[in-house]
């Protein structure tokens, strides 16, 4: 699965991947399976220092070099890795003072009757199940703020076919407030376990579509990923253009 990751942009500070989906970004200390952080030793092992350690919840430390932000597992889209320890800080900060744009599309069940929306719900732990996260009245924990815009781009049969734009970056946002509005990404075992599965996708259909971003030589960058075969395929059945 290592093999599918795509280079989309590289030069001597930024590496911009197109990260396939079913890859994890680097281990959680439960599976041993391959991760986009083990790509990086192999393929771009200058890499290795760069960033900062991560603590796991069984207490294992782990490096993620060049890591600065993250997608699900079954999230596919762009992703950027910092080749030097400035260009991380210089991300990092624009992540945390939210200068970054992020774009995703998704197949999500139901009719969304508006054309666009944004939905400001803070997300907190699910008190159902710690692994969960939830924006109901109920969750528990901290509660941190989150907003995510949706703009709709196709609808019929059953499904919406949307752009989101997530304003805060909080773990599982985008599902979790879909969720809440009561249209689940399609093949959302976790936060959808009841709809399933549709138009051929085995996965997540959630897209990390575009990264905007400002290079440390102070350029305005926009990078995109293509979409992947099950996105095109589902456009297809759908009839969308």
């Amino acid at each position: 699965m290592a093999s599918e990751v795509h280079v989309l942009y590289e030069d001597d500070v930024l590496l911009v991947v197109h990260k396939p989906a079913s890859l994890m970004v680097h281990a959680d200390g439960r599976s041993g399976e391959q991760t986009l952080v083990d790509w990086v030793r192999r393929e771009r092992p200058a890499l290795i220092g760069v960033g900062e350690n991560m603590r796991l919840q069984n207490g294992q430390v782990i490096d993620r070099p060049g890591v600065v932000h993250r997608l699900d597992r079954d999230t596919s889209g762009v992703l950027v890795l910092a080749k030097t320890q400035e260009a991380f800080t210089f991300l990092k900060t624009q992540f945390q003072e939210r200068h970054i744009e992020k774009l995703y599309h998704a197949v999500v069940w139901g009719v969304l009757s508006d054309a666009h929306g944004t939905i400001d719900k803070p997300i907190g732990r699910s008190r159902k199940d710690f692994r969960l996260w939830s924006s109901a009245s109920d969750a528990g924990g901290r509660m941190r703020a989150a907003t995510t815009r949706w703009t709709l781009l196709w609808v019929g049969s059953g499904f919406s076919y949307v752009a989101l734009e997530p304003k805060t970056g909080r773990t599982h946002q985008i599902r979790v407030h879909l969720k809440s509005i009561g249209h689940p990404v399609v093949c959302d075992l976790r936060y959808g376990p009841k709809k399933g599965c549709a138009l051929g996708f085995s996965r997540l259909a959630l897209h990390a579509q575009s990264l905007t971003l400002t290079h440390p030589n102070g350029a305005r960058m926009v990078f995109e990923a293509p979409l992947p075969e099950d996105f095109v395929h589902a456009k297809k059945l759908l009839g969308i253009q």
